[in-house]
């Protein structure tokens, strides 16, 4: 008897600010890669899929998003850049900024 299967993974890659699509706030996205593997006796052998979201953590709304805009958002994430994201446009829900990073003014002292 062969026992095969699959099994998921959930990897968080980065924590980043964007404008929801959904609830219209600039809050907190969790950028993950959901991995899953083919299984042989309860052995992951190799990867058959492999999935990019990002889920605001004020409404709950979750995003699909390609591995380059991953890639991408997270190339901003760790490089500290601000300004435009590479989801806004047609590519958001409704058409609207989905991606788009907010960038703070910097704090001018008296």
């Amino acid at each position: 008897m062969i026992i095969f299967g699959t099994k998921g993974y959930l990897y968080q890659l980065a924590i980043l600010t964007l404008v929801c699509g959904q609830c219209g706030n600039p809050s907190a996205h969790t950028l993950r890669k959901r991995v899953t593997k083919f299984t042989l006796f309860f052995v992951p052998l190799f990867p058959f899929s492999t999935k990019y979201a990002t889920q605001c953590t004020f409404c709950g709304a979750e995003q699909q998003v390609t591995k380059e805009q991953a890639e991408q958002l997270q190339s901003q994430n760790a490089g500290g850049q601000g300004g435009q994201g590479g989801l806004g446009g047609p590519g958001g829900p409704g058409g609207q900024a989905y991606g788009q990073s907010q960038q703070q003014p910097p704090h001018q002292r008296p």
